[in-house]
C-alpha cells in the first residue's frame, strides 16, 4: 500500500478552497491502495502534520501553530517517508512552482505539473504571452505592476481606455478561484477594481470582457500523452463565475456535455491539449475557453494546473461524465505522478 501525503492550505488567498479540496480527496481516495496522512500549512506559512485533516483544521482553515514557517523535524521525517505527495495548495506558493521545486529537491513524486509548467501557468500574463507564440486565440489585454500603478496611474488608465473595450475584467495575475477579480463596466469603476486586485498580487492583468460568449471548460489528464474530457459549459446565475458561486452557493447551470456541435467540441478539446503541451503541463489541468456560436469564435480564457477538487468542482465532474469516477481519477493522478518521477530517475546526473 502506497503512503500518500496530502499537502493543503497555504499562505494564499485560496487557502479555504484548498482545505475543501483536500477533504474531498481524503474522503474519496481508494483506501485499498493508498494510506493517507496530511500536512497543513496555515495562513502564516507554518507546517503541521496529522493523520487526518480534522486534527489540524478549524473553521475551514489550518490551525495556527505558532511555530517557525520552516517544516519541523517531525514534518520533514513524515514527508520523506511518503511514497507520493498530493499537493493541493491552490494559488500562491502551491500552484506557482514553489512547492514543486521543494519536492523536486527532496526527490519525491508529486501530483501535477513541475516547476516550469506550474510557474508559467500561474502567471496569467506569461501564460498569455507563451500561448500567443503558438497562435492560440485569446482576449485582448494589458498588464502592469503595483509600482507602475503607484507611479503612473493616469497613464495606465489612459492606456486601458484607449486599447480596451468595456466591460473589462480586472484580475490579480497570479491567483485563481476568482479571488480579487472584478467586472468593470465603466471607467468610474476601474480604479476601485484595481485597488481590490492589488490586495492579492503585485501584478495586475486587465482583459476585455467578451459579450455573448459561452464559457466552455475541458479537463486534461496525462503526462506525455494527455487526454481531454468531454466539454462542459458554465452559466452562473451571477454577474460572472465568482468565488462564492464556485465554492459556496454552487449557483450555476453546468451543462455536461456542453450543448455545442461535435466539430466545435473536438476543436476545443484539441486546443486544450495543445495549450497543455505548449505550457509544459503534467498530470492534470482544467482549460477554459469562450465560444461565440454566431461568430464561430473560440478563445482561450486560461489554464489552471491545480483546479478546484471539491465535489462541486468542474474538473472531476467533467471526468465523471467522461467515464472516470472521482476515486479512479485520484488513483490515475497518483499513478501519473509515479510515472513522471520514474522517468526523471532514468536521467544521468553525472558527466
Amino acid at each position: 500500500m502506497k503512503k500518500v501525503i496530502i499537502i493543503f492550505g497555504g499562505k494564499s488567498g485560496e487557502h479555504e478552497v484548498s482545505v475543501k479540496s483536500a477533504i474531498s480527496i481524503e474522503q474519496n481516495i481508494d483506501q485499498s491502495k493508498f494510506q493517507t496522512s496530511v500536512i497543513g500549512i496555515d495562513h502564516n506559512g507554518s507546517w503541521s502534520w496529522g493523520e487526518k485533516i480534522a486534527e489540524i483544521t478549524e473553521d475551514g482553515k489550518v490551525k495556527q501553530n505558532g511555530k517557525l514557517t520552516l517544516p519541523s523535524t517531525e514534518v520533514q521525517e513524515k514527508l520523506f517517508k511518503a511514497d507520493i505527495i498530493f499537493p493541493i495548495i491552490h494559488g500562491t506558493n502551491g500552484e506557482d512552482g514553489t512547492i514543486q521545486g521543494l519536492l523536486d529537491l527532496a526527490n519525491l513524486p508529486y501530483v501535477g505539473s513541475g516547476v516550469l509548467g506550474s510557474a508559467v501557468c500561474m502567471d496569467k500574463v506569461i501564460q498569455k504571452q507563451l500561448c500567443s507564440t503558438a497562435g492560440i486565440p485569446q482576449t485582448d489585454y494589458t498588464f502592469f505592476t503595483k509600482s507602475e500603478w503607484e507611479n503612473n496611474k493616469e497613464n495606465i488608465i489612459e492606456i486601458v481606455n484607449d486599447q480596451l473595450m468595456y466591460p473589462l475584467f480586472v484580475k490579480p495575475a497570479n491567483l485563481g478561484s476568482s479571488v480579487g477579480i472584478s467586472k468593470v463596466k465603466t471607467q468610474d469603476q476601474l480604479e476601485n477594481a484595481i485597488k481590490e486586485a492589488l490586495q492579492f498580487d503585485n501584478k495586475i492583468i486587465i482583459e476585455v470582457g467578451l459579450e455573448n460568449m459561452m464559457e466552455v471548460e475541458v479537463s486534461i489528464l496525462g503526462n506525455d500523452n494527455p487526454q481531454a474530457s468531454v466539454c462542459g459549459s458554465i452559466a452562473p446565475n451571477t454577474e460572472f463565475y465568482d468565488y462564492e458561486t464556485k465554492y459556496i452557493t454552487d449557483d450555476i447551470k453546468a451543462q455536461i456535455p456542453a450543448l455545442i456541435s461535435e466539430d466545435i467540441s473536438e476543436t476545443i478539446r484539441e486546443l486544450a491539449i495543445e495549450t497543455y503541451r505548449v505550457l509544459n503541463c503534467e498530470g492534470l489541468a482544467r482549460v477554459d475557453f469562450f465560444y461565440n456560436k454566431e461568430k464561430n469564435q473560440i478563445i482561450l480564457n486560461e489554464i489552471n494546473t491545480l483546479p478546484g477538487f471539491t465535489k462541486i468542482s468542474m474538473y472531476p465532474k467533467l471526468w465523471d461524465s467522461s467515464g472516470i469516477n472521482y476515486t479512479n481519477l485520484i488513483t490515475s493522478l497518483l499513478e501519473l505522478s509515479l510515472d513522471s518521477w520514474k522517468t526523471k530517475q532514468d536521467l544521468k546526473y553525472t558527466y
